[in-house]
């Protein structure tokens, strides 16, 4: 019985002390790319669903509302139509005067038509229902052990449509941009057949290397810098998500993730089809990431 008992207590630890719930963290991308949220397409039906769990899901992490919300709507023209984004966030505070912004966006590409009986949702369970969830992972991870900087958890919306959401962010920022250090953004973290998780930004960055060399060391997944020099031509992916517009204000930015697959943007995005040790391993190296430079900075 003892012996039982002391098995118990340990188990009982370890899941009081685990960094990230790997559960937890799996949910998240399965409720997100579920067929109901269909493709989660900014306007539509879908995305606003996918809005609501991530409005439960902040409340459950803790952040605080900046003006009593969580939402921030913005409008933009698309194909001739006028569409309207909801950017969701909020804060845990920290004990200096300066921001982190970890940010994902959580639209994907929605529905198109197939031919009769195929598959027609864009789940976009890499793209990008892994990164929001790997956010969550970190706001549940930080409301239990305060930061130093306070940190801002930021969805956005329409990313996929011109990064329309990080865009209007920037013009509003609910704090001063000079106090904001860094941002932190993660698009597809969740599927790689090489086990490698590239981070993009020490190049215009260099300061920044030494965190990510440090985490590499100690990670079971490849941890690589790269895709950011302009020598890469369309491998450069400085332009290509939502830290962009960070590094347009200069506000150093770390972007990670995975190189595209043949998953990418097709409806085989799907839960399935996610590597599950991988992405559970890739969000601990982000948040690792994370703790150091919020820990040294």
């Amino acid at each position: 019985m003892k012996k039982l008992l002391s098995i118990a207590a340990c188990m009982a630890a370890l899941s009081a002390t685990a960094q990230i719930d790997s559960a937890q963290l799996l949910k998240d991308v399965q409720t997100l790319s579920a067929d109901k949220m269909e493709g989660r397409r900014t306007g539509t039906k879908g995305n606003r669903m996918a809005q609501f769990y991530l409005l439960d899901r902040f409340r459950e992490a803790g952040l605080q509302q900046f003006h009593n919300t969580y939402e921030q709507a913005f409008f933009f023209n698309s194909r001739g139509s006028r569409i309207m984004g909801t950017n969701l966030y909020g804060y845990i505070k920290g004990k200096v005067d300066s921001f982190i912004v970890i940010s994902a966006h959580y639209d994907h590409i929605g529905t198109r038509a197939q031919s009769a009986g195929t598959d027609s949702i864009y789940n976009g369970a890499d793209d990008n229902a892994s990164g929001v969830a790997g956010l969550l992972a970190m706001a549940r991870y930080f409301s239990q052990r305060p930061p130093k900087h306070t940190l801002i958890f930021a969805a956005f919306d329409a990313e996929e449509t011109g990064l329309q959401g990080a865009k209007d962010f920037s013009a509003r920022l609910p704090v001063p941009a000079a106090r904001i250090i860094l941002n932190i953004n993660m698009d597809m973290i969740s599927h790689s057949d090489k086990r490698e998780l590239y981070v993009c930004g020490t190049y215009h960055y260099p300061f920044l290397k030494p965190f990510i060399n440090t985490v590499a060391a100690g990670s079971p997944i490849r941890l690589l810098t790269g895709h950011d020099r302009p020598e890469d031509g369309g491998n450069d992916w400085t332009g290509q998500s939502d830290h962009h517009v960070f590094h347009l204000r200069k506000i150093p930015f770390l972007y990670f993730g995975v190189e595209d697959h043949p998953d990418y943007h097709k409806v085989t995005d799907e839960f399935s089809t996610i590597h599950p040790s991988f992405f559970y391993q890739a969000a601990r190296s982000v948040l690792e990431v994370v703790k150091k430079i919020d820990e040294r900075g």
